[in-house]
């Protein structure tokens, strides 16, 4: 009996939205995508990093992975609808968005809703542009837990789908549900942090979280 892969390619998944949460997170991910014939276009959608310094360091370099390797890198986070440009109108946003679980422990209640936030603008980024998946690498970190991401994940499917707005040939986008530690990705990450020489950060990316 041949053994199962540990990441399985939804049918007729060709191209997939990615949503960043940062360039070493990405690496592997990507890496793997390209080599098996899927186009990742990323997505970076973070309002939550804090402080502003932090905020553009992770943004950079996430583009200058996507520059390096040629591919679609989108920054959207004025998304949702917000209408704002500035970093702190976009940050107040999503701290109200949180407003209730400023002390909840990491992965708890602030972590998902966090994670649906930010899967939610992918959601509806995949939705304008016409690709029929979505996928987080989020599901990457082990300091994540994974059920909340998959949790938020299908919320936010399921949020675009009641929005009830066609998509061009495959109506509302699904999310990639995915464990992207397995298949030897975590292992290739670490290398591909030292190849690229990649900023790494050593918190989550919001002020709660560094505490």
């Amino acid at each position: 009996m041949s053994k199962q892969p540990a990441i399985i390619v939804p049918d007729g998944c060709s191209k997939v939205l990615l949503h960043a949460c940062c360039a070493p997170c990405s690496s592997a991910i990507v890496e793997w995508l390209l080599a098996h014939g899927i186009e990742p276009v990323i997505y970076y959608y973070n309002p939550n990093i804090y402080p502003q310094e932090e905020y553009e360091i992770r943004k950079n370099e996430s583009k200058r992975h996507a520059a390096s390797l040629g591919i679609t890198w989108i920054d959207d986070d004025s998304g949702e609808g917000l209408q704002v440009t500035d970093y702190g109108e976009r940050h107040r946003a999503w701290l109200c968005a949180m407003q209730g679980l400023e002390s909840e422990p990491e992965r708890g209640r602030r972590c998902e809703r966090c994670f649906y936030v930010r899967l939610l603008a992918t959601a509806r980024k995949a939705q304008e542009a016409g690709i029929g998946w979505f996928a987080t690498t989020l599901a990457s970190s082990r300091w994540k837990n994974l059920e909340q991401i998959n949790r938020a994940g299908k919320a936010a499917e399921d949020a675009v789908r009641a929005d009830g707005l066609p998509v061009t040939g495959y109506g509302a986008p699904k999310f990639w549900a995915q464990n992207w530690r397995k298949d030897g990705l975590q292992e290739r990450r670490n290398a591909l942090l030292k190849e690229y020489g990649f900023y790494n950060q050593q918190y989550c990316g919001c002020e709660f979280s560094q505490h």
